[in-house]
């Protein structure tokens, strides 16, 4: 039999992990775009970077934006306007 001193150590240690966990893990979500005044508009499926930002530039520019910045850290590429 276990003496109380060492049950009330062990469940001090399980209860404060249990408090622990939740309050350290974070969601995990991809970084969004650099600085301020981005524009989520959408997102597309592009073979790289370069590419989507070269092709969503001429539709930006129409709309008023002078940047485009894709995410490139998911297959389907959100995409943002400055």
């Amino acid at each position: 039999m276990k003496s109380w001193r060492t049950r009330v150590g062990v469940g001090l240690a399980v209860g404060a992990a249990a408090v622990a966990v939740p309050l350290t893990s974070t969601t995990a979500f991809a970084a969004g775009p650099p600085g301020a005044g981005w524009v989520p508009v959408g997102a597309g499926a592009y073979p790289s970077k370069a590419a989507c930002e070269a092709s969503e530039l001429p539709s930006a520019r129409a709309g008023g934006y002078n940047e485009v910045w894709c995410d490139d850290s998911r297959r389907i590429m959100p995409l943002y306007y400055r």
